[in-house]
């Protein structure tokens, strides 16, 4: 089904070519939505845009719109107002019947995407023996959200976790577990050697205070590379022992990710370097084997090199994401790879797929995207960390979240004199508390910075995700209170007389429209946007109109829309990664 906007946008399309010629074919007819209903639902602004292209006053091109615009069905007669708005207004039935399709639809009238692609996306990456922190944060649940709204869309979507399990820090991590657990690395069965972190830690300070170790780190980074068995074996260890901690962050966000880490692509490295010398790419500079980048210099002003084998003969992160976009476009087949970093990484993107263009590895059609995002800050406004000074743990994190969702349940069962059992409070605090820390990471402009707030996030008003959660269970107590079975409304008619009703159905038609955007421009915060202003247009129609005791048709009606509200809520939180709740 075309949507609602595509279809009113279409129309104006062809009206202005029917109106001015062909040349004008594809031209934007720049719709936007007044909010007013004075001036109608929306307003196209196209004619002030044409004026110098067509040499004609815009009230003047309006009108010739207006005379070829064929939208009786859509729309009552479009108003031209100013200097050339064309104002339009969907017509009542319109909407009515365009409600009544999508609620007997699943999918809510969003439509799968035409051809489906093949999609890569690059997401949260942590390094083997360290903890995950904050600032995996936003890569894991970014990452998490546009798969699941490709995967919505029909898109055949491989998920991967490009995880830092190979180089040099090996050696000194390899080193120390032979110190100091060396049956690790002689018994058959998996050894547990404690807080992998904290080995870190001890690992990397004798590598910085002792040279003899230091040289045994160097020795083994030659072992573990030229398969030695003993290094593998101890290699392997630290790796499951990481995935194991990697997975219970996982499963507490609902995370489903692959790895595939920087060892997949090491046997791939020698080649790399190899085609890119007999493409003529590959130079010597200062005993480095580098490609010179067009466009990037250095303090100096001369062209920036990138390292793709050191002098040592070694390889760096650049070769293995080389590595990796030959691997993915010529095996995965990918037509569309998504890489979701910091923006501290957008340079080093910018650079590696500039070599991989030049060494014509990105076949025509496929595209590879690079989606930044901003550090998450304290309230003092600088990078959030501990009263220590050290970076957030992400376990930490979504404990006190839990922790604040359940103090202020507790509290609100406590003023409303309920009773409830022990695993209520616990799956609700839970689901509040994870749900919250997510909504208000992805609400955010990902390109930007934001402000960690845990009383912000867990407010019940305001853009937050206990707001939207609250009115899905508001629909979901009007169904208890009414003794009211969703599912058998389906026949009935949906009645819009309100303007609360009217503006609630107008925003719940966008929905189609907003997935589309998400998926094209991979910006959650506007899937964020529109269920916010769906909760918000909701909640003034709860207000404004009686639902169960309305008289029928009415009432119908009324149920109706609650529970298609319920419906896109419940999808487009899912596609957030977030689980709705039928009480809280």
């Amino acid at each position: 089904m075309l949507s609602t906007l595509d279809d009113l946008k279409q129309r104006l399309q062809t009206a202005l070519v029917n109106a001015f010629g062909p040349d004008l074919e594809g031209t934007d007819p720049v719709l936007v939505a007044t909010n007013n209903p004075k001036f109608g639902d929306y307003q196209a602004n196209v004619a002030m845009s044409l004026a110098k292209r067509l040499k004609e006053k815009p009230r003047a091109i309006a009108t010739k719109i207006v005379d070829h615009l064929t939208i009786d069905d859509l729309c009552e007669p479009p108003q031209i107002a100013g200097p050339g708005f064309i104002n339009l207004k969907f017509k009542t039935d319109y909407l009515q019947a365009q409600l009544k399709a999508i609620y007997s639809d699943d999918r809510l009238g969003v439509p799968t995407a035409t051809p489906a692609q093949r999609t890569i996306v690059d997401f949260s990456s942590p390094n083997i023996a360290k903890e995950m922190h904050v600032g995996h944060l936003r890569s894991t649940i970014i990452g998490e959200c546009i798969a699941r709204t490709l995967e919505f869309l029909g898109h055949d979507v491989l998920r991967l976790n490009h995880v830092g399990d190979w180089g040099t820090q090996f050696g000194m991590l390899i080193t120390h577990l032979r110190d100091v657990c060396p049956e690790a690395i002689t018994e058959s069965s998996s050894v547990d050697i404690g807080d992998l972190v904290e080995f870190y830690k001890q690992a990397k300070q004798r590598f910085d205070e002792e040279e003899e170790f230091k040289t045994t780190s160097r020795e083994a980074v030659v072992d573990l590379q030229s398969g030695d068995e003993s290094a593998r074996k101890a290699w392997q260890l630290l790796c499951e022992q990481s995935r194991k901690e990697f997975q219970k962050i996982y499963d507490r966000l609902d995370i489903t990710i692959q790895e595939r880490g920087e060892s997949f692509y090491n046997p791939l490295l020698e080649d790399v370097a190899k085609d890119l010398t007999s493409l003529g790419l590959l130079e010597e500079d200062q005993g480095a084997q580098v490609v010179f980048l067009e466009g990037f210099t250095n303090k100096d002003g001369n062209p920036q090199p990138l390292i793709v084998q050191k002098s040592d003969g070694g390889f760096n992160y650049a070769t293995t994401d080389l590595a990796a976009i030959r691997q993915r476009t010529v095996d995965e087949k990918a037509q569309r790879v998504i890489y979701i970093t910091d923006a501290g990484q957008a340079n080093h993107f910018a650079q590696v797929f500039q070599v991989a263009n030049r060494a014509h590895w990105i076949p025509d059609g496929v595209e590879l995207v690079h989606v930044p995002f901003g550090l998450v800050k304290g309230e003092d406004g600088k990078k959030l960390k501990t009263r220590s000074g050290e970076t957030v743990k992400l376990k930490s994190l979504l404990d006190e979240a839990v922790t604040g969702a359940e103090k202020d349940l507790q509290t609100r069962i406590a003023d409303e004199s309920r009773e409830e059992s022990a695993e209520f409070v616990q799956e609700v605090s839970t689901a509040v508390g994870i749900s919250a820390v997510k909504y208000a990471d992805l609400s955010q402009n990902r390109t930007s910075d934001y402000v960690f707030s845990f009383d912000k996030m867990l407010a019940l008003q305001g853009n937050t995700a206990p707001y939207m959660l609250y009115a899905y269970v508001r629909v979901q107590g009007i169904s208890r209170k009414g003794n009211i079975d969703f599912s058998q409304l389906g026949d009935a008619a949906i009645l819009l007389e309100d303007d609360s009703e009217l503006a609630l159905a107008k925003h719940l038609l966008a929905l189609d429209t907003t997935i589309m955007e998400v998926a094209r421009d991979l910006y959650p915060n506007r899937l964020c946007q529109y269920l916010f202003e769906l909760s918000q247009k909701f909640n003034q129609f709860y207000d404004r109109c009686s639902v169960l005791q309305a008289e029928e048709p009415q009432r119908t009606s009324r149920l109706m829309l609650c529970d298609l509200t319920a419906r896109t809520l419940q999808l487009g939180l899912s596609l957030l990664g977030i689980p709705v709740l039928e009480r809280m």
